[in-house]
């Protein structure tokens, strides 16, 4: 029985670290290219960005992620931006950013750097603590 608890726990840390790591090289890797990418474009300089992709049947997108945006947008007023990107429309886009889920969400500091990624649905206390993040680390 012991034996079982300690495997299930050794795979359980396997699994975060190799989340983590994956995490860490997609942001790498996103963040070399992401801040000449055309579709930041119409982005205001100076302002930290989030970059959301979404697709027309992604139910969380609708009822999850993007209430939890339009609460950011309500609070953060002109100190964030937000720009959706509908991957299935734009799916060259969303292979250059590596996006492999919808929703997933893109964090860019002032320079457009990204600085995290989510996977998923992102609630809006969640992103307010990466943007703040971003506020300590620059």
């Amino acid at each position: 029985m012991i034996e079982r608890l300690q495997i299930a726990i050794g795979l359980a840390i396997i699994g975060f670290l190799a989340y983590q790591l994956l995490r860490r090289y997609h942001i790498h890797k996103t963040a070399a290219a992401s801040s000449h990418d055309p579709i930041l474009s119409d982005l205001k300089p100076g302002v930290p960005a989030i970059i959301y992709f979404t697709t027309p049947g992604c139910v969380p997108c609708v009822t999850q992620q993007q209430p939890a945006l339009m609460r950011l947008q309500t609070e953060l007023g002109e100190d964030i931006q937000v720009l959706q990107i509908d991957a299935s429309e734009n799916s060259e886009v969303a292979d250059r950013w590596g996006v492999f889920s919808a929703p997933t969400t893109f964090i860019l500091d002032p320079k457009w750097q990204v600085r995290d990624v989510n996977y998923g649905v992102a609630d809006a206390p969640k992103l307010i603590r990466q943007l703040n993040a971003l506020r300590v680390n620059h």
